[in-house]
């Protein structure tokens, strides 16, 4: 897109792909951090040091670039600043209110209710008086959350009333009034991810995956398998329900990230964004798994060119699997004497992406959530059974010492 210019909010390691497919397309990309040394600033034309909150200060950057297009990825935060500037500046936009549904969790419960899908009881609380007595009415386990905060922050699974008001005041000041969560019964189920893109004849979803949690904690995951199909799920049904709630909420254009879980033979939404999925599910698995060049479509709406008509996963695709494993290390107490094996496992043909957030002398502990995960890799193979291969190679290859 020779001579078009975007604003890219949010510059963090997940943002890269998105900096770098726009170059590629030709795009000058001006990018919107709060930090300096973002690494986005590393690839974009320009950097701007904003919060990706502050949605005035994002309109004067876009106002003094002169930008043709607003956008962002795998950030549930700065997709409502995209549409307040995209709004402001008669941008190609998803709208306000949509940015309010696909990230306000409470707005996709109450959506969820009014338009006939499964949703769990829930109840917005301000007090931990209200969770309490939200507890004792249900009889069951219960989940606390931010109204509208990402990385599993504030995120509690709550059996008794012992610790109610200390995870509420964890969980409230994540959420954007600082003052309510969204308590809810706890759904005893398989966890999935599903990734789409809206297309002009309906939504199409493109990857799914099965999630594992860590034992420690069922709120953060571990490990995410893709595939096209699942003997013990109908992901047919998967489909059909995603596509349909995405159509029903009316998202004018872009690509998708809703997560579910599987209860008495329904999908029960968890919750929906109207971004793809984050460390590298939407830039790098979606294409992997479909065939689809989805970040290209997506630089295509915000440009403000025709979205496609209709987009088919790759047939040819059908047998492939890959996976987002996240690395569980503790070292408990102890500092990192040494770590073997990275390179050999960078240098594997179906590893596509590898890190790790730490190094020697480290003390390494159990994640607290999303965010203090200490390290993933993402690999794909053409059946499962290759691929559970090659996961052990990988975890047989990668040695740290304390």
């Amino acid at each position: 897109m020779k001579g078009k210019r975007l604003l890219i909010i949010a510059g963090g390691t997940w943002q890269v792909p998105l900096i770098k497919k726009a170059k590629e397309l030709g795009f000058e990309v001006v990018n919107s951090n709060l930090y300096e040394d973002s690494i986005g600033f590393q690839y974009a034309d320009f950097g701007e040091v904003s919060d990706v909150k502050d949605k005035d200060k994002n309109l004067e950057i876009a106002k003094r670039y002169q930008v043709d297009g607003v956008i962002t990825d795998q950030s549930d935060i700065a997709v409502p600043t995209v549409a307040y500037v995209a709004t402001k500046l008669g941008l190609p936009t998803i709208g306000e209110d949509k940015a309010a549904l696909f990230t306000d969790k409470f707005q996709m419960r109450e959506f969820c209710k009014a338009h006939g899908f499964p949703y769990p009881e829930y109840k917005l609380c301000s007090t931990a008086d209200e969770i309490k007595a939200f507890l004792e009415r249900t009889g069951k386990t219960i989940i606390i959350k931010p109204i509208d905060s990402q990385s599993s922050r504030g995120v509690h699974v709550i059996e008794h009333s012992d610790r109610i008001e200390e995870l509420f005041e964890d969980a409230r000041q994540y959420s954007k009034d600082g003052k309510s969560v969204i308590a809810e019964r706890f759904i005893q189920g398989t966890e999935f991810t599903i990734d789409g893109i809206v297309t002009e004849k309906g939504h199409v979803s493109l990857a799914i995956s099965e999630k594992k949690h860590f034992e420690y904690n069922e709120s953060i995951a571990s490990e995410l398998f893709f595939s096209n199909a699942n003997s013990r799920f109908d992901y047919d049904l998967l489909r059909r329900t995603n596509n349909a709630l995405i159509d029903s909420a009316e998202l004018p254009f872009g690509i998708t990230h809703a997560e579910y879980k599987f209860e008495d033979g329904q999908f029960y939404l968890i919750e929906m964004a109207a971004r793809g999925g984050g460390t590298k599910i939407a830039s790098d698995i979606v294409p992997i798994m479909s065939g689809v060049d989805n970040y290209a479509c997506l630089l295509d709406f915000v440009s403000g060119k025709v979205q496609a008509a209709e987009i088919k996963v790759d047939e040819a695709l059908v047998n492939r699997c890959a996976v987002l494993k996240f690395i569980d290390v503790n070292s408990k107490g102890r500092p990192v004497k040494g770590i073997s094996g990275v390179e050999d496992i960078r240098n594997n043909d179906h590893v596509i992406d590898f890190g790790l957030e730490f190094g020697v002398g480290d003390v390494v502990g159990e994640a607290e959530d999303d965010r203090s995960r200490v390290g993933y890799y993402i690999a794909y193979e053409e059946s499962e059974e290759k691929l559970r291969s090659l996961m052990k190679v990988i975890e047989e290859t990668l040695k740290v010492d304390f």
